[in-house]
Parts: C-alpha cells; structure tokens; sequence
C-alpha cells in the first residue's frame, strides 16, 4: 500500500485532470459531446494541463510527452474554434 501512503496533493491534481480527459471521452463516445464543442476542448486542454502540473513533481518522460501534445492539440482545437467566422 505505499501508493496510499505516498499520495499527495500534486497527485489528487493529477487526478482532477484524469477525470477531466475522462468526462470528455465519455461525452464524445455516448454523442453528448462533439469533438469540435468548446466543451470538449476545454475538458480535454484543461485535464492534459493539470496532468502535466502533476508530472513536474513525479516526472515520467512518455506521460509528459502524451499529456503535451494533448493540451497542443486541445489549444489548436480551442483556437480554431475561436477565431473561426
């Protein structure tokens, strides 16, 4: 059980984004969420950022690099939806 006992509030963070990335591919799968919503960029850029919050205090080189790309690409999804006319 030291997972427990080593169980922090950067993790708890991390987490909230899990939860985040999660909740928008649930909503995207079950059709409640289209891959262009606002919503669904905002859920998926704001759970790669907390991830990556986490990961600056427990770093792993392969989770960085994921929840990178993931927030780029949410922040290229949000800004395109932005500034499209």
């Amino acid at each position: 059980m030291d997972i427990l006992t080593n169980y922090n509030w950067t993790d708890f963070i991390g987490n909230i984004g899990i939860v985040f990335i999660i909740s928008a591919y649930i909503g995207l799968t079950t059709q409640r969420l289209s891959s262009t919503s606002k919503l669904y960029l905002i859920l998926n850029a704001g759970g790669a950022a907390l991830i990556l919050f986490s990961l600056f205090f427990a770093f792993n080189l392969s989770a960085f690099l994921i929840e990178a790309i993931w927030l780029i690409v949410s922040l290229y999804g949000l800004l395109r939806l932005v500034t499209k006319t």
